[in-house]
C-alpha cells in the first residue's frame, strides 16, 4: 500500500489483553492500513489518576489517510466499538484509546519525549527520531524508563 507513515499508540486499562488484542485484530485488517511493525507490548501504572495498569503498544502503519482522517474515520470509530466512553476527565480509564503520534516524519504529541508509556514502545519503531533538543529517543525512553515504572509483557495479547 503506498501512502503516508504513522505511527500509532494504541492503548487499554479496562480488560487490556482482551481490548488491546481486538483492536490490534481490527487494525491489521483495515483496508485503509498496512501494519509494517509492532512494538512489545508494555504494562504501566495509570496517569494522572489512581486506576488499574495500562498496557500500551506502538504500530508502524502506511496509510493514504491524512492524520485528521485516520483519526476520525479509523481510530475513533475503532475505540466506541471497543465501548471507549470519552469523558472530561482525559485520563479516565478506557477499553481503548488509539492516536496517532507520528504522521509523515512529524511528531504530533511533544509528550513522546516526557512520559515513558509513550517513549519506550514508539523507540522500539524509531529509536533514532531526534527530538528538537537533539535527544535520541532510545536514549529519552532509556532515561525515562530508569525515573518511571514500565514492564515489558511479553505474553499480553496470548493470554487473552
Amino acid at each position: 500500500m503506498n501512502g503516508r507513515l504513522a505511527c500509532l499508540l494504541l492503548g487499554s486499562n479496562i480488560q487490556p489483553e482482551r481490548n488491546l488484542a481486538l483492536g490490534l485484530e481490527a487494525l491489521r485488517r483495515h483496508d485503509q492500513l498496512q501494519v509494517e511493525r509492532e512494538s512489545s507490548v508494555w504494562r504501566s501504572p495509570s496517569e494522572g489518576f489512581a486506576g488499574p495498569d495500562f498496557l500500551n503498544m506502538a504500530l508502524l502503519v502506511r496509510t493514504p489517510l491524512s492524520a485528521q482522517a485516520l483519526k476520525a474515520r479509523v481510530l475513533r470509530p475503532l475505540e466506541a466499538s471497543l465501548g471507549r466512553v470519552r469523558t472530561a476527565n482525559k485520563y479516565a480509564p478506557r477499553t481503548f484509546d488509539a492516536d496517532v503520534i507520528i504522521y509523515d516524519g512529524q511528531v504530533l504529541d511533544e509528550a513522546l519525549w516526557k512520559r515513558v508509556f509513550l517513549a519506550v514502545p514508539v523507540a522500539e519503531l524509531l529509536p533514532d527520531l531526534v527530538s528538537p533538543e537533539g535527544e535520541r529517543l532510545s536514549d529519552a525512553a532509556g532515561r525515562l524508563a530508569r525515573a518511571y515504572p514500565i514492564q515489558l509483557q511479553p505474553d499480553a495479547l496470548a493470554r487473552r
